[in-house]
C-alpha cells in the first residue's frame, strides 16, 4: 500500500475510535445524571417551609404576678389566718430583724426566685424600728406583708419535721472508748463552680475528688469513708463513742461536743460527699420493723442500739456523709444556720433553698405532739426561714428548730406532721394587687353571634294577649324546625386514562 493511502487509513481509524469514545462518555454522563435525578426524587425531601410568624395577641404577654414552681396558693385576709392574733409577734420580729442584717448587707443581684429582692423594703423599715411591744410588732407584719396560703400542687397542707443541736461526749484523741472520727472537709473534695477553699459549698449536686491535676471521680460514699478511705490524713476534729451519735449529728447538721476537761467544740455543716440523703426511718418503715405511726428518732436509736450489725447496714444505706467545720460560738449561742446567723429556738425553720429566700416569714398552724408523743398541742407560730437541708424539698416543707440538748431532741424527733402554711409576701409583691394589672380577655365570639341571631326555643309556646274587642281564639307562635341537612353528592370516581404503549424499537446489534 502506498504511503499516502496508509496515512488515510490511519486517520480514518483514529477518527472512528475518537467518535466511539465520545459516545461512551456521553452515555456515561447521561446515565449518571439520570441516576442523580432518580436519587433526588426518591430520597431528598422537599425544602422546609419557613415557620409561620407567631400570632399577635391583642395585648402584650405579661408575666404572672407571683409564681413558685410546683405550688398552689390562695391570698387571705389577716382575719382568716387562724391563730394569728394568739402568737408572740415580738419574738418573731426579733428573729426577722436578725435575718434583715444579712439581707441589708447584700449588694449583688437578687436571687431568681419568687420573692427575689422584695424583702429589702420591709427589712429597711425594720432597721430603724426598735420595737418592745407585741401589738406594734403585729402591726408591722400586717402593714408590710400580705398573707398567702401555700401548699404543694394538689395537696391541701404542708409538712413539717423537727431538728435540734445534739450535745455529745467526745475526745480530742482516739481511745478505746472514743474511736468514731468526726471529719472536717477533705482537701481533695471538689465541686464544680466552687473553689476548694470556699467558705460554703452547696448541699445538693455532684461532688468529686481530684486524682492528680485534672481527673475527677465521684467522692467516697459513707461505707467507704467508714472503712477508712480518708483516715490518717489529719482530718479528725474529735472522736465519739458511737457511730449512731455521728449519724444523728450529721442528720441535724450541727453538734456540740463536750470533752472530759470541761472544754467543748461547736461543729456546723461544712460540706457533703455528693450522695442524696436516704432517710433511715423510711427504710425501717418499709421493712416493717417500726410502724409509721410510732416512728421517731428515739425509736431509731433504740433499734440501732439493740441491733449493731443491722445498724451498720442501715447507716450505709444512707450513702450521704457530712463533713463538719468548727465555729466560734459560746455555749449561750445557738447553732448557725445556712443564712450565716445563729438560729432562734422555736422561731427558725429550714426551707427549700431552691424555692425560697432566707428571711421569709411563714406562719405555721396546726397540732403537734409537743408535750408528749400522743398529745395534740395547738401550734400557731410565725417562723423565719434561716436554714436549709438536703431533705427539705417542696414549697410548703419546713424543719422546725427546737434548740440544743436532749429535750429538744425528744420533741423534734417525733415531728412528722401535716400543717397549714401561710407565707408572708411583701406588699410590693402582693399577687392580688399585681393581678389587677392583667388585662381582661375579650368576650367570646359566641356571645356576639347569639345577639345577632336570636333563636326561639321550639319547646316553648307563647300566647298573644287577647284583643279588647271580644273573645278571639288565642294564637300561638310556631317555629319551623329545620330538617336534616342533606349530605353533598360524592365526587365521581374518574379512572386515570392509560397512555398508549409505544412499540419498542428494535436496535440492531453490532456484530463483531
Amino acid at each position: 500500500m502506498a504511503p499516502e493511502a496508509r496515512i488515510k487509513v490511519y486517520l480514518k481509524t483514529g477518527a472512528t475510535a475518537l467518535c466511539a469514545g465520545v459516545v461512551v462518555l456521553s452515555s456515561f454522563s447521561l446515565g449518571a445524571e439520570a441516576a442523580r435525578r432518580h436519587y433526588r426524587s426518591h430520597h431528598h425531601h422537599a425544602p422546609a417551609l419557613p415557620a409561620a410568624p407567631p400570632r399577635a395577641l391583642p395585648y402584650p404577654q405579661l408575666p404572672l404576678p407571683f409564681e413558685i414552681p410546683g405550688a398552689q396558693y390562695l391570698p387571705l385576709a389577716w382575719a382568716d389566718v387562724k391563730g394569728w392574733s394568739d402568737d408572740n409577734h415580738l419574738a418573731a420580729y426579733k428573729t426577722f430583724r436578725a435575718s434583715c442584717k444579712t439581707i441589708n448587707a447584700q449588694t449583688g443581684a437578687a436571687e431568681p426566685k419568687a420573692l427575689a429582692g422584695s424583702l429589702n423594703e420591709p427589712c429597711r423599715a425594720a432597721k430603724s424600728l426598735e420595737l418592745t411591744d407585741d401589738a406594734k410588732a403585729k402591726t408591722f407584719f400586717e402593714e408590710n406583708f400580705a398573707p398567702l396560703r401555700i401548699s404543694r400542687l394538689g395537696e391541701p397542707d404542708g409538712f413539717v419535721t423537727g431538728y435540734y443541736e445534739p450535745v455529745l461526749e467526745g475526745s480530742r484523741t482516739q481511745t478505746d472508748v472514743y474511736n468514731v472520727p468526726v471529719y472536717r472537709r477533705p482537701s481533695n473534695l471538689f465541686v464544680r463552680g466552687y473553689k476548694q477553699d470556699s467558705v460554703s459549698l452547696p448541699n445538693k449536686g455532684p461532688v468529686y475528688r481530684k486524682i492528680g491535676r485534672r481527673k475527677l471521680v465521684p467522692y467516697y460514699d459513707r461505707g467507704e469513708i467508714e472503712d477508712g478511705k480518708i483516715a490518717g490524713r489529719g482530718l479528725e476534729i474529735a472522736w465519739l463513742k458511737d457511730p449512731t451519735d455521728l449519724l444523728f449529728a450529721q442528720i441535724q447538721g450541727s453538734a456540740r461536743i463536750k470533752f472530759d476537761d470541761g472544754s467543748s467544740v461547736r461543729l456546723n455543716y461544712d460540706a457533703y460527699n455528693g450522695y442524696p440523703y436516704t432517710a433511715v426511718g423510711r427504710i425501717l418503715i418499709e421493712r416493717g420493723i417500726i410502724p409509721k405511726e410510732e416512728m421517731s428518732m428515739q425509736k431509731i436509736r433504740e433499734w440501732m442500739t439493740q441491733n449493731p450489725d443491722g445498724a451498720k447496714e442501715l447507716r450505709r444505706a444512707n450513702r450521704a456523709y457530712i463533713f463538719f467545720g468548727e465555729v466560734n460560738l459560746s455555749d449561750k449561742d445557738e447553732a448557725v444556720g445556712a443564712q450565716g446567723i445563729p438560729l432562734t429556738a422555736g422561731r427558725s425553720i429550714a426551707v427549700d433553698k431552691a424555692l425560697h429566700v432566707y428571711g421569709t416569714p411563714f406562719f405555721i398552724e396546726g397540732e403537734l405532739p409537743i408535750d408528749s408523743e400522743r398529745s395534740k398541742t395547738p401550734f400557731h407560730r410565725l417562723m423565719i426561714a434561716q436554714d436549709t437541708g438536703s431533705a427539705i424539698i417542696g414549697p410548703a416543707r419546713a424543719d422546725l428548730f427546737f434548740g440544743a440538748g436532749q429535750e429538744a431532741g425528744r420533741v423534734s424527733g417525733r415531728l412528722r406532721h401535716p400543717m397549714h402554711f401561710v407565707m408572708l409576701v411583701p406588699k410590693g409583691l402582693d399577687p392580688s394587687a399585681r393581678a389587677v394589672r392583667l388585662p381582661v380577655p375579650d368576650p367570646r365570639p359566641s356571645e356576639k353571634i347569639a345577639k345577632l341571631f336570636p333563636q326561639t326555643d321550639p319547646g316553648k309556646v307563647t300566647a298573644k294577649p287577647a284583643a279588647a274587642a271580644g273573645p278571639v281564639e288565642a294564637k300561638t307562635d310556631t317555629v319551623a324546625i329545620a330538617g336534616p341537612v342533606p349530605l353533598p353528592t360524592p365526587r365521581p370516581v374518574i379512572e386515570p386514562a392509560s397512555e398508549p404503549q409505544r412499540p419498542a424499537k428494535k436496535r440492531p446489534h453490532r456484530q463483531q
